[in-house]
């Protein structure tokens, strides 16, 4: 028997994560947990970003050369990575803008049927 208790969050589209991380980093350079607060706060809340997902995906996206990271000191003088986006990451960005503008015009006009 399978548990059918449904966690009590929301959950991101796929490759909605990646553009919400190169969105934030369009402003400026990171750290992680700077990337997933910053995306909390703006979203009032409504939108979580674990460590489980948020390191993968930074890591999917130095490797495609989306973003460059580095060493350095937090503001509350601890190590940390931070990320910076780079000239692919702001051209990956706008195809992935383009493609969410289009994706969500097409669902809210099928939810808008009668």
């Amino acid at each position: 028997m399978t548990n059918t208790k449904t966690k009590n969050r929301n959950e991101l589209l796929p490759g909605t994560l990646e553009m919400l991380i190169l969105k934030t980093l369009s402003i400026e350079p990171m750290h992680g947990y700077g990337i997933a607060q910053h995306i909390q706060l703006l979203s009032a809340q409504v939108l979580t970003i674990e460590e489980g997902s948020l390191y993968p995906a930074l890591q999917r996206m130095l490797i495609k050369g989306w973003v460059l990271a580095e060493w350095k000191i937090s503001a509350n003088h601890r190590r940390a990575r931070f990320y910076k986006l780079t000239t692919a990451g702001k051209n990956q960005l706008g195809v992935q803008e383009s493609r969410f503008s289009q994706m969500s015009g097409a669902i809210m006009r099928v939810m808008k049927t009668t």
